[in-house]
């Protein structure tokens, strides 16, 4: 296992601000509505935490202005992308990312870079666990990648997007076992989860909020978490399921851990008024239950950064992804 592997160093304090603390009178505020976009299809993690936080905002009047969230996922969210980066100076418009940040640009050449953008805030990390059909044989991942090894390319992993973070794990997973899937790649999460209930793929690694509902139904079955710990959700999910309860895949001789940024940014040229105004915006969407519920539902990783200890993280990532990129043969051609 290469170190390029190992999870994220966590441990950031996210003492949130109370909102007896905002300023009476903001020094900046949206005068029209703001564009939210998603670099991703529908029904993905992004997507839904996306959608969350406009209702969110909306439910508990957090702005003034509406919050209109647009996918833009054309060219592994590189259109979604670049919009945001065409448009200096234009405050009204910010982006929630993942790991095609890194990956997109990586993988395709497109003139893109984390730094074209304005770093708002880290909400969150998410998390990966590789999923089965729950009419399968398979209790462990160890019951499972044994029988991918035996049929080389026979097994489908079904993931969002190519060259990005789904088929980066892919093919860690290959060069831990020696084990060879088929890989097949769809528009976003949610997709990806419909295909393993319906059994065109053999497996996912999709991040629990996109397959929580599947879950729920015993369609799918989480066989481990990429985390080097368990998740800390002891709750049930749904009767007798809790996240807690899935095994670390390190612990099942799979030594492979990676965590998935849910941030958001904004243009460039923004301002430190219009950055610190959003900063407090989601400070006060994370106070919120419904908020706490959402992290629940989709056992996330709550740590939140923002200025320069958040920019400082999202420089770590691009370097840490342009070594798995190229250690996977995934860079774009020079």
């Amino acid at each position: 296992m290469t170190s390029a592997f190992q999870s994220v160093s966590l441990g950031v304090a996210f003492g949130l601000a109370s909102l007896a603390s905002v300023p009476a009178v903001a020094a900046w505020e949206p005068t029209r509505p703001v564009e939210f976009i998603v670099p991703a299809g529908t029904g993905g993690g992004a997507d839904q935490m996306a959608r969350a936080i406009q209702g969110i905002v909306t439910k508990h009047g957090l702005m003034k202005q509406s919050l209109v969230v647009i996918n833009k996922a054309e060219g592994a969210g590189g259109v979604g992308f670049l919009d945001v980066k065409s448009s200096r100076n234009n405050p009204h418009k910010i982006v929630i990312t993942l790991s095609n940040l890194f990956t997109t640009p990586l993988a395709t050449g497109i003139p893109f870079s984390w730094k074209d953008l304005t770093p708002v805030a880290m909400l969150a990390l998410d998390e990966f666990v590789l999923w089965v059909n729950g009419e399968t044989p398979y209790k462990s991942a160890p019951d499972y990648l044994d029988a991918v090894k035996k049929e080389p390319g026979k097994f489908r992993m079904g993931g969002t997007g190519s060259k990005q973070e789904d088929q980066i794990i892919t093919v860690a997973i290959e060069k831990i076992t020696g084990g060879k899937f088929t890989y097949i790649p769809f528009r976003g999460g949610g997709e990806v989860a419909v295909q393993l209930v319906g059994k065109h793929v053999d497996s996912t690694v999709n991040n629990p909020i996109e397959a929580v509902s599947q879950w729920k139904a015993n369609a799918v079955r989480p066989l481990c978490v990429f985390d080097g710990k368990k998740l800390p959700y002891p709750e049930e999910v749904a009767t007798g399921k809790s996240w807690a309860d899935i095994p670390t895949c390190k612990s099942q001789a799979l030594d492979v851990e990676y965590l998935m940024l849910r941030g958001i940014f904004t243009v460039p040229g923004a301002t430190k008024d219009q950055v610190d105004y959003y900063v407090d915006l989601f400070k006060k969407v994370r106070e919120t239950p419904e908020w706490q519920a959402l992290m629940k539902e989709g056992a996330f990783n709550q740590t939140f950064m923002a200025g320069a200890d958040y920019a400082k993280w999202v420089e770590t990532e691009a370097q840490r992804h342009e070594t798995l990129m190229r250690d996977a043969g995934f860079l774009a051609a020079k």
